[in-house]
């Protein structure tokens, strides 16, 4: 069959690091086509070095419309350097771009090269970080003012990390305690360990958060490495156990199906390899009927990316993360149309590609020197 698009030769590979911790990544063709992607925001200046040294000149004056060929050259040539964490992220950026390349490309969005979303917009709870921190009131204030704001789910992030297990497991039942008397019995209610939690704790204040407090939704209960004691948790509990924000491909995602048997994962699109890696995933979360429900916590393109991930994978209308950060909020002023939800919804992008049209004259005013 004759090719019917031509060539696109990638020109530039740029990394634009922002002083709101984000790190967009512009790909630039030869028929004056522009992809953007977006990375993790864990160490944005870390992940700049490794797609400026390591993966731009894997890239640059090839094909932007050979996705696959370029996500093995990325990963494989440069796997030495770590497939949990800063190499899968910096893939995801470019790995994201080429996809927009390609919808704008064909005048697709991403939505219909996916092959067809099942819902014109995607349902998202507050999630709700810093609670290790913060006061029950004050996070319960807060979870109310997302209420209030039309959201329909609320999921509260102790951020405690492995490093501290069972730090204050008073405090985290206070927390969603108060959080629920705030937001009343008819909101939905998710809560976030972020690993801090023994396997005992987990198990003990696991079945009270279901049992008294109505809860639907337990993320990361125990270390993210630990996944006998993910099993373990799993096993003892009815509340469905999320976890896979940790992982990085569709290998460590099989492993963590078959070792821990969790019933939510979580790919996030800017953290695992991207575009490419995710359809993989949600191929395996479909082969072994596990909920799918990604990991999402950037604003902007990685929103943008997930919306029509989940749209069209999500076989059920569960509530996609929706991360409640002020400081990145000002992403959505650079990108048209704003991402921003309405009676707890956002509506899935319709142009070509992402489906963002983005101002780089606003952004580069975001772009630190």
């Amino acid at each position: 069959m004759a090719r019917s698009l031509p060539r696109l030769k990638i020109t530039a590979v740029e990394t634009w690091t922002l002083s709101c911790d984000s790190l967009f990544v512009i790909v630039r063709t030869d028929q004056g086509i522009t992809g953007y992607g977006e990375s993790s925001p864990m160490n944005v200046r870390a992940l700049a070095s490794l797609i400026n040294e390591s993966l731009r000149p894997l890239v640059v004056g090839k094909d932007a419309l050979s996705r696959e060929r370029l996500w093995d050259e990325m990963f494989y040539s440069t796997y030495k350097l770590g497939v949990m964490g800063a190499q899968p992220e910096a893939i995801a950026a470019i790995d994201i771009a080429l996809w927009d390349i390609l919808g704008k490309a064909t005048g697709q969005s991403l939505s219909e090269l996916f092959g067809g979303r099942r819902r014109d917009r995607v349902r998202v709870y507050a999630s709700i970080g810093g609670g290790a921190e913060a006061t029950p009131a004050e996070m319960a204030r807060r979870a109310a003012q997302a209420v209030e704001a039309g959201i329909t789910m609320v999921k509260i992030r102790m951020d405690w990390g492995a490093r501290h297990t069972d730090a204050n497991p008073a405090h985290d039942w206070a927390v969603l305690s108060e959080v629920r008397k705030a937001i009343g019995d008819k909101i939905e209610l998710g809560f976030d360990v972020n690993n801090g939690f023994s396997v005992p704790t987990a198990i003990r204040l696991g079945r009270r958060f279901q049992d008294e407090l109505g809860l639907i939704h337990y993320e990361e209960p125990v270390a993210q490495y630990d996944y006998p004691g993910i099993a373990q948790v799993v096993a003892a509990l009815d509340v469905p156990v999320a976890a896979g924000e940790h992982e990085y491909t569709r290998w460590q995602f099989r492993d963590l199906i078959n070792q821990t048997n969790v019933d939510i994962v979580q790919p996030d699109l800017v953290k695992c390899a991207g575009i490419s890696e995710g359809l993989r995933i949600a191929a395996l979360a479909s082969t072994y009927n596990r909920i799918l429900i990604p990991h999402q916590t950037q604003p902007a393109i990685g929103t943008a990316a997930n919306l029509h991930f989940t749209a069209c994978f999500a076989r059920d209308e569960r509530a996609q993360e929706y991360d409640i950060n002020t400081k990145r909020e000002i992403l959505n002023r650079v990108i048209q149309p704003r991402l921003e939800q309405k009676d707890g919804y956002l509506p899935v992008p319709d142009g070509p590609g992402l489906g963002l049209e983005i101002d780089e004259a606003d952004l580069r005013k975001l772009r630190e020197s």
